[in-house]
């Protein structure tokens, strides 16, 4: 396909294809002549991929490059590479070990991880944040949060890797590639839902509360 019929079925316009390609975050089509190439379907998911991470995601272009990094040269081993993958994604937070809050709060609800994972720096800042509001986390809580994310977590893993056939080994690159786009465009549901289901438990349970306070007191006589 042109570069305007990619731009059509991708949704991204001409322009931003031709960035993403000068910045090599896009591989060159295959040359029709001095000024015009063809692409095919790798160009179109990539592009795909691209621009959930960006659009979705909000992942700056250095951070795009190095999810595109791990993709093109994944680790061996499985962990490692969705580990390194992963480590891309936001947030990102300013944070230097030791992780004291985060480590500790792990160890007590008893999951494993991995102590150079983004994630732990991650959790440092928020266990941080809520402490200098005032409204610590203690270890039973988040192991009741802990709970139920791996319940949504466990069926995530199962779904990526029922799609595989048992009969074909699967390209480490396209189980990494699946974490991270379930990740990105996944994880704003849950948000959306978490929000959504808040307002409808409190309009549930105090749904009378509106309607009394909307009555207007009697005019005296």
């Amino acid at each position: 396909m042109r570069i305007s019929e990619l731009a059509a079925a991708s949704g991204v316009a001409v322009p931003t294809i031709k960035y993403y390609l000068r910045e090599g975050l896009l591989p060159p089509g295959r040359a029709t002549s001095a000024t015009q190439a063809s692409y095919d379907e790798s160009h179109l998911q990539r592009l795909r991929l691209v621009r959930s991470l960006v659009e979705v995601g909000g992942l700056p272009l250095a951070k795009v490059r190095a999810v595109l990094d791990v993709l093109a040269d994944p680790a061996p081993a499985p962990y490692t590479a969705v580990s390194d993958a992963l480590a891309a994604l936001p947030p990102y937070v300013v944070e230097t070990p030791p992780f004291v809050r985060a480590t500790s709060a792990l160890d007590e609800i008893g999951l494993a991880y991995d102590p150079t994972s983004s994630a732990i720096a991650q959790l440092e800042a928020a266990l941080a944040g809520l402490e200098a509001a005032g409204r610590p986390l203690d270890a039973a809580a988040l192991g009741r949060y802990a709970a139920q994310i791996m319940v949504i977590a466990r069926r995530e893993v199962d779904a990526v890797e029922a799609q595989r056939d048992p009969e074909v080994p699967a390209e480490l690159a396209d189980v990494v590639e699946d974490i991270v786009l379930g990740t990105i465009l996944v994880e704003p549901v849950i948000l959306a839902l978490r929000r959504l289901i808040h307002a409808a438990l409190f309009r549930e349970r105090h749904q009378g509360d509106s309607a009394a306070g909307d009555q207007k007191p009697a005019a005296s006589r």
